[in-house]
């Protein structure tokens, strides 16, 4: 029998991916990988993401384990001991197997005490005033209840920082956790706008043969010109041997700008509908991770969400990244002229006093990215009009 994610067709005797469950295993290798989850706290994230088994149980954290030790979800076979290439489709690569067995590898392994203390936000912020990092520090009151609070190393040579405030650390997580609620989703939300999204692929899909087969129309068409071409040079109408060359040139040329585009075309295809899925998953996700209330899974999704995180007169601040914008901003102006798109890299090396205020707010530089913000938000105003 087919492993949880595929199909077992009783009459091919082939096995096909099982497309509802074959995402969230996906996601299940992806998160392992990174090395943020322990097997216990996958297992609550995933189940909460609705993975069930196939008689609609929950998973068993051993279950888990099994999952993301068996190659078959790479393509490959293992019977009695001997390893197979397999026929079927395979949800994840073998790069992302390997990882998720090195990070198997290190958890099983004792780890080493750190002599530094622990902070959840440690080197996760930069001041919002000079750019430099934000450190923290515990104290304990005569009662003997501690507290940690964070401030900024102000060692910015160039610059002379005002901020001498500290800042509480739960007043951060309270932050933190306001807007990971903006991009939360409520499960009729998430459930309708599944089910847009595959409206979307199968309409997508139509279209896609439509524009396929016109590329390949218009290249029968090009073939039948240099057919035709040759047929007039070897019957000796009207053309030299230097005409035909550079008319059979130009008609290759052709030929091949076309065949490029559906290249391309086959390669790229619709591939927007996936990161859409994912962020749905993910918006999922952070409900989940809300109602648990464990700070450093918070803190983990906010990383994968978000990029160039301050902290400035007690206030946290940072930057959506492209495409969750489209979750927390309203409706998309239809020329896109509103729409920003920012840097998602930290540009630790060149700042300077208050150029990290602006720095979401830069030109946005392809029509693609607009087309992604529609598509978005068009799949979530149809989720909103049905949950009402």
């Amino acid at each position: 029998m087919a492993p949880l994610g595929y199909l077992n067709n009783k009459e091919t005797k082939q096995i096909y991916l099982d497309e509802g469950k074959a995402s969230l295993i996906k996601k299940t290798f992806e998160a392992y990988a990174s090395g943020n989850h322990t097997l216990k706290n996958l297992q609550k994230i995933i189940n909460g993401l609705g993975l069930r088994g196939r008689r609609d149980g929950l998973l068993s954290v051993s279950n888990f384990q099994y999952m993301l030790q068996n190659p078959f979800y790479y393509g490959i076979i293992r019977y009695n001991g001997e390893f197979y290439n397999g026929k079927h489709e395979p949800i994840i690569t073998k790069k992302l197997f390997d990882e998720c067995q090195e990070a198997m590898k290190r958890k099983s392994k004792p780890q080493k005490v750190d002599g530094m203390k622990f902070f959840l936000y440690r080197g996760f912020f930069h001041c919002g005033e000079c750019g430099f990092t934000i450190t923290a520090d515990r104290k304990i009151k005569p009662s003997g209840k501690s507290y940690t609070y964070y401030y900024c190393t102000k060692k910015n040579p160039n610059h002379i920082c005002s901020q001498n405030v500290f800042t509480r650390e739960e007043k951060i997580s309270s932050q933190v956790k306001t807007e990971i609620q903006k991009v939360s989703l409520p499960d009729d939300w998430a459930k309708n706008m599944l089910l847009e999204l595959d409206k979307e692929k199968e309409q997508a899909k139509k279209e896609s043969e439509v524009f396929v087969q016109n590329l390949q129309n218009q290249k029968a068409e090009i073939e039948q010109k240099i057919e035709n071409l040759l047929n007039l040079y070897i019957e000796g109408k009207w053309l030299t041997i230097e005409e035909y060359q550079a008319k059979k040139q130009k008609l290759l040329n052709e030929k091949l700008d076309t065949e490029q585009k559906i290249r391309d075309f086959e390669r790229m295809g619709n591939n927007w509908l996936e990161p859409i899925r994912e962020m749905i998953f993910e918006a999922k996700q952070a409900k989940i991770l809300l109602s648990q209330g464990d700070n450093q899974q918070i803190l983990t999704f906010l990383k994968n969400v978000g990029s160039n995180f301050i902290l400035k007169d007690k206030k946290f601040n940072f930057c959506f990244k492209i495409g969750w914008r489209a979750r927390v901003a309203g409706e998309p102006n239809a020329s896109f002229s509103n729409w920003r798109r920012g840097r998602d890299s930290n540009p630790r090396d060149s700042l300077k006093p208050n150029t990290l205020a602006g720095c979401c707010y830069q030109p946005l530089s392809h029509l693609s990215l607009g087309i992604f913000y529609l598509r978005i938000n068009k799949i979530k105003l149809k989720a909103k009009i049905k949950a009402f």
